[in-house]
């Protein structure tokens, strides 16, 4: 990841973490049902009936994140639940659009060491556009903007493999051992 961010993964649990201008911004995310499903049509034909080969989709890691900021105060972070749009991933678009979407914001105290859902969470569909921009431009200027995600589906589908081989490589010694 550029940016200065550090990695710290724990099973199927990654969380990259830096620091700017008095605060620590935290973005953690989880492989676990991070791919999506992909629909196979079934081989096409041409004009003249001659069946088209399709190719295997890729298998791309698009996982949820969440990304946390807390002031040098510490009391309070400003927790921000992001997703990729099923529809943005992978599309080349003119304009420049956002690959991900921020979903719902909240307020969580970092004193306790599980969030809680008595703080009051704002779902972004019902938000203003001009906050949610704000809210997005908030996050570009601290690093998570449209290369920051491209950099983390990178990492997450790398993650995920990984794990997919070990699995394979478990189940193969759990079922010959008999």
């Amino acid at each position: 990841m550029s940016g200065g961010w550090e990695l710290e993964v724990n099973g199927t649990e990654a969380k990259l973490v830096r620091k700017v201008a008095g605060e620590k911004i935290t973005v953690s995310f989880n492989i676990n049902n991070s791919i999506p499903p992909t629909f196979d049509g079934g081989e096409e034909e041409t004009s003249e009936g001659q069946k088209v080969e399709e190719k295997e989709p890729e298998l791309t890691s698009t996982p949820n994140f969440v990304v946390e900021v807390t002031k040098s105060d510490g009391k309070k972070a400003l927790v921000l639940d992001c997703h990729y749009p099923e529809d943005e991933v992978g599309q080349e678009e003119e304009e420049e659009s956002d690959i991900f979407s921020i979903r719902e914001v909240s307020f969580q105290s970092t004193d306790k060491s599980d969030w809680t859902d008595t703080e009051y969470t704002l779902n972004t569909d019902s938000l203003d556009w001009a906050l949610y921009d704000h809210l997005m431009d908030f996050l570009a200027d601290r690093g998570v903007d449209n290369t920051f995600a491209d950099e983390l589906v990178e990492l997450s589908t790398a993650l995920e493999h990984r794990e997919y081989i070990t699995f394979l490589e478990d189940l193969r010694s759990f079922v010959k051992i008999q």
